[in-house]
C-alpha cells in the first residue's frame, strides 16, 4: 500500500480513507474502537468524519467525533493518525440553504471539534457544504486564521460547485490565503456525472487532491443487491439501492464481476480500485460495520488494475 500527497499540501494519505459516519449510528463505542484498531495496525491511518455525523439517528451530531476522540484518548496515538472532519452544515446536509461558513459559525465549529475529538488540532478541516450567503474571502479568512492559530492543519472543499471552487481558489490566491488543498465529493461507478462535468477538470489543472465518498453506491457495488428481492436483505440499505437497479446499474456490475474473476477478488475491492486508479484521485473514502468488511475494503489498496479491466469498468459505467 503506497501513501499519496494530498494535493499539494504534502500530507501523506492512503489511498482508503475510513469513513466514520457508521459511528454512532450503526457501530457503537467498543466496535468502533476495534475497527480503528485494525485499520491503524494495517497501515491505513487517516480517519473521515464530521460533527452532524450521526444526527439523522436519534442523535444530535458529534456521535462519531466523540468515538474518535476516545479512542484517540485510550490509545494514546494521536501522533499516529490523521483526523478530517467537516463543518458548515448545521442542518441536514445536502440543503445549500442551510450551510453557514460566516466566520463566527466556522470558529464555533472548529471548537467544538477539537473539544469532541479530544484534541488540540485537526489534520484537514473541511468546509462541509457550500454556502453562496457568504463571500469566500470571509470563509477563507476565518480559516486561514485558525491555521496560524494551530487548530487545523489544511483546509478542504467539500460538495462545491466548479464555479464556486474556482472563485475560492482565486481568492485564496489574490489574498495570500491558504487555498483548499483537496475536494471531497460524491463519486463511484455509477455516479459519475457530477465530478467529471466541470470539477475533474479544475481539481487536475489546479493540483487539487480528490477524495470520493458513497464509493459503493450506498452498497450497490458490493454486487449483493441485484433485484428488488435482494433489497430485503437490508432494511437501512434497501431503499437507497433501489435506484441503482437499472440496466446501466446490471451493465456495471457485470463489469464488476469479470474484473473480480480476473483479480480474485471481490466486486467491492474492484469498484474502488478503479475510483483509485482515476486521474487525480488521492484516496476513496469506504465505511464498515465489521472486521471482515474492513479488511475486504483495506485489500482494494493492493490491487493494480490493467488498461484493459479500467476500460471495460469505465465503459460499462457509461453515461
Amino acid at each position: 500500500m503506497q501513501k499519496v500527497s494530498l494535493g499539494k499540501s504534502g500530507i501523506m494519505v492512503p489511498p482508503l480513507v475510513f469513513g466514520a459516519n457508521v459511528f454512532g449510528w450503526g457501530v457503537e463505542e467498543r466496535s468502533a474502537f476495534a475497527l480503528l484498531d485494525r485499520l491503524l495496525d494495517k497501515g491505513f491511518d487517516t480517519i473521515d468524519t464530521a460533527d452532524i455525523y450521526s444526527y439523522w439517528a436519534s442523535g444530535v451530531g458529534g456521535e462519531s467525533e466523540v468515538i474518535i476522540g476516545n479512542w484517540l484518548r485510550t490509545r494514546g496515538n494521536r501522533d499516529q493518525v490523521f483526523v478530517h472532519t467537516k463543518g458548515g452544515a448545521p442542518d441536514a446536509p445536502g440543503e445549500f440553504a442551510n450551510a453557514d461558513l460566516s466566520a463566527a459559525y466556522l470558529t464555533k465549529a472548529v471548537e467544538g471539534s477539537l473539544r469532541r475529538l479530544g484534541t488540540d488540532y485537526i489534520d484537514l478541516y473541511y468546509v462541509h457544504f457550500d454556502d453562496n450567503k457568504t463571500a469566500p474571502e470571509e470563509t477563507l479568512t476565518a480559516l486561514q486564521r485558525l491555521i496560524d492559530q494551530g487548530k487545523i492543519r489544511a483546509i478542504g472543499a467539500s460538495n462545491f460547485t466548479p464555479e464556486r471552487l474556482a472563485a475560492s481558489l482565486k481568492v485564496a490566491k489574490e489574498n495570500s490565503l491558504t487555498p483548499y488543498t483537496c475536494l471531497q465529493t460524491h463519486y463511484n461507478l455509477y455516479e459519475r456525472s457530477g465530478y467529471e462535468s466541470g470539477l475533474e477538470s479544475l481539481c487536475v489543472a489546479e493540483g487539487l487532491g480528490v477524495l470520493s465518498y458513497y464509493s459503493l453506491a450506498s452498497g450497490f457495488l458490493t454486487g449483493k443487491y441485484r433485484s428488488e428481492a435482494d433489497l430485503a436483505k437490508s432494511a437501512s440499505r434497501g431503499s437507497s439501492v433501489a435506484q441503482y437497479l437499472t440496466p446501466r446499474g446490471l451493465l456495471i456490475l457485470e463489469a464488476l464481476d469479470r474484473a473480480a474473476q480476473k483479480y480474485n477478488a471481490t466486486q467491492a475491492q474492484i469498484a474502488l480500485a478503479w475510483i483509485m486508479a482515476r486521474p487525480g484521485f488521492t484516496s476513496a473514502i469506504a465505511s464498515a460495520t465489521k472486521i471482515e468488511q474492513l479488511d475486504d475494503l483495506m485489500a482494494a489498496a493492493e490491487i493494480v488494475l490493467d488498461e484493459e479491466s479500467i476500460k471495460d469498468l469505465t465503459e460499462a459505467s457509461a453515461y
